[in-house]
């Protein structure tokens, strides 16, 4: 499916100031292909990431390189991976607006989805951002030590 149009969703700038807008406190790391976004300088993992070349994953499988294509990447709880894309076995990682295990980083529980549509991203995207961000938090905090295991 990677001949597809591109959705009628927030183009890579957009997308980028949607996160900002709504985590004005997270630190973003930006690099020439990619924009990483934390809870603070001290703290990482970050708890999404847009990318817009293929250069962090082996083999190009979202094909970054098309005009217009980026992809989010986000960490989930163990509860929405197998909700969002636990049983897919051979995914389009091409594929505009449907989530898909990260193609790098799936077993480390992050999902990623290449150029969300708006209904996608009101729907989906961003309450799962904002769970990322939250479940990260929560690690971080005195009583949050055991959700890490999650």
């Amino acid at each position: 499916m990677s001949d597809e149009r591109l959705p009628d969703g927030p183009d890579l700038d957009q997308m980028i100031q949607l996160i900002r807008d709504g985590y004005p406190d997270a630190v973003v790391a930006s690099i020439e292909s990619a924009a990483f976004f934390s809870l603070d300088e001290k703290h990482w993992p970050n708890f999404v990431t847009v990318v817009w070349t293929d250069e962090h994953d082996e083999g190009a499988p979202s094909n970054l390189a098309r005009p217009g294509v980026y992809r989010v990447n986000v960490g989930v709880d163990k509860e929405t991976f197998l909700r969002l894309v636990g049983g897919m076995a051979d995914p389009d990682y091409a594929a505009f607006d449907r989530f898909v295990p990260h193609p790098v980083y799936a077993k480390q529980r992050w999902i990623a989805i290449l150029n969300p549509s708006h209904t996608t991203v009101r729907e989906a995207l961003l309450p799962v951002i904002a769970a990322g961000h939250d479940r990260l938090l929560a690690r971080r905090s005195p009583r949050g030590a055991d959700a890490s295991a999650e």
